[in-house]
């Protein structure tokens, strides 16, 4: 094919084969995930299997594995058999895992175990970048949001079973407000003569009411609102610079996920997912300091 650009044949031998390392640039980001985790004190912070039983199978090190999902959640790869096959195939995993293959099973399992281990890295990932002085002290704003995982089948609520629970919390409010009332007979006197003695003894009740007595009610987390409004008082330009901010975290991590729900479930393991989630946002300001 003239006047194209021809590569190279692929039954051509070479005397000397080249290195894997070579097809990984020298600002890949897999070389900080290489040496971050290289320098993690695994057993410190909680990962099973770091050292290895006497007898049975040999299994990959818990390094290996937490480097290959920090990278995969960096490519939004979150999927343990799409993982098992981009470790395969992807030069970069390749390279990261010194070209071990491990099956979706063992990724999956590794997740599993060790949720609670991986949010650490990602609290010790923090503490790096704040030594090194790569977080600024910009305001960021942030607002909730709801993320969905996958749910436990004990607490999944269909049309047919959501109709039975409402039927039993009618009933059990029928109950609770008969009991009410029946209290409320038997010491109506008692209140009364309760109300009666403080306010009439009260110097404002000119002021609060023109009855025998008054019940005031409060929130009990009204002093919570109190604090908040004083502070608005205080600093009146805050809600202007409130209103200015973007609420953009919460929504950029949902567009990484895909706008998937995770994949595991219960709180740990989901929260394993949700940290590796935030230290991929983490990583790319961190990323474009770096460069």
């Amino acid at each position: 094919m003239k006047r194209f650009i021809e590569g190279e044949d692929r039954n051509q031998s070479t005397l000397f084969p080249e290195c894997l390392d070579d097809y990984i640039a020298e600002d890949n980001p897999v070389r900080v995930v290489d040496v971050f985790v290289d320098e993690l004190d695994l057993g410190q912070l909680g990962f099973c299997s770091v050292n290895p039983k006497v007898t049975g199978r040999p299994a990959c090190h818990p390094s290996t594995l937490l480097k290959l999902y920090i990278s995969a959640y960096l490519n939004r790869v979150q999927s343990s058999r799409r993982l098992e096959r981009e470790a395969q195939r992807n030069v970069e995993l390749t390279w990261l895992t010194e070209r071990l293959s491990p099956g979706h099973k063992t990724i999956s399992d590794f997740r599993k175990d060790n949720s609670k281990a991986i949010g650490g890295v990602c609290r010790e990932f923090v503490v790096l970048c704040r030594r090194l002085n790569l977080f600024t002290q910009t305001l960021v704003v942030i607002d909730g949001s709801k993320f969905k995982a996958v749910n436990n089948l004990d607490r999944s609520f269909t049309r047919a079973r959501m109709k039975c629970c409402l039927a039993q919390i009618e009933a059990s409010l029928d109950h609770y407000f008969e009991q009410l009332e029946r209290v409320d007979h038997e010491e109506s006197g008692k209140r009364y003569r309760y109300w009666c003695r403080h306010c009439e003894a009260c110097s404002l009740k000119s002021q609060c009411t023109t009855g025998k007595e008054r019940r005031v009610t409060r929130w009990e987390h009204e002093a919570i609102l109190e604090a908040m409004q004083d502070r608005l008082d205080r600093d009146p330009e805050i809600m202007r610079v409130r209103r200015q901010k973007v609420e953009h975290p919460y929504g950029t991590l949902k567009a990484w996920m895909g706008s998937m729900h995770f994949l595991t479930r219960t709180l740990n393991r989901v929260g394993a997912g949700m940290s590796l989630h935030v230290r991929r946002q983490l990583t790319c300001p961190v990323r474009r300091q770096l460069s």
